[in-house]
């Protein structure tokens, strides 16, 4: 009897043993979810990717696209005069101006699209099921949507906000950088003709 007793508890101390390393396993796994999105996020707009993160993603897309004989789009953003702003109000005013750019981009496109901040003041946003057309009037769309924001520096004054963008076609025949580059140069052909 007192074998069985001692052979019950400890079934009783491994079956506590194991559910307290279930619960250290789900802890683990929960933080490794967070770390890694945390991992992708720019770090001053959580719902941006950053060039890492958006990069893959792009990829992804592009494979699915080129698969499935689906158009999908890549739009370039350089802000104007950025470092200007940084000189004159301050880098508290640029990572505000950085921070509404984001947001802005975020809020005017779908789930299923990407928005990332590629460096600096670079941003990028890839259309899924996107047809060229389509894609340049949403990033002229969108250029106008970042124009019109509203960011005061500490004085009150309002910065303005301006940008440049190209568009890409996401192809079986490009690889993401060169994607971005096509889009790069797309974006410095707009400024020459001083369309932004």
């Amino acid at each position: 009897m007192g074998g069985q007793n001692a052979d019950k508890d400890k079934v009783e101390a491994l079956r506590a043993e194991i559910a307290r390393l279930e619960a250290e396993l789900a802890a683990a796994r929960a933080e490794i979810s967070h770390l890694t999105a945390f991992a992708d996020q720019d770090p001053l707009m959580p719902e941006v990717l950053n060039r890492r993160a958006f990069m893959r993603e792009m990829s992804r897309i592009m494979s699915f696209a080129a698969r499935y004989d689906i158009e999908a789009a890549l739009i370039y953003f350089d802000l104007n005069k950025f470092k200007a702003v940084n000189d004159t109000f301050g880098h508290a005013t640029g990572d505000k101006v950085l921070r509404a750019v984001g947001a802005t981009l975020r809020a005017n496109v779908r789930d299923s699209d990407l928005v990332g901040r590629l460096g600096g003041d670079e941003f990028a946003v890839v259309l899924a099921k996107a047809a060229p057309d389509d894609a340049r009037a949403k990033a002229a769309e969108l250029a106008r949507q970042v124009t019109a924001e509203e960011v005061r520096a500490e004085g009150g004054e309002r910065v303005g906000i301006g940008c440049a963008y190209g568009v890409a076609p996401l192809t079986g025949k490009l690889d993401p950088e060169g994607a971005i580059k096509l889009a790069d140069q797309a974006m410095y052909a707009m400024r020459a003709a001083g369309r932004d």
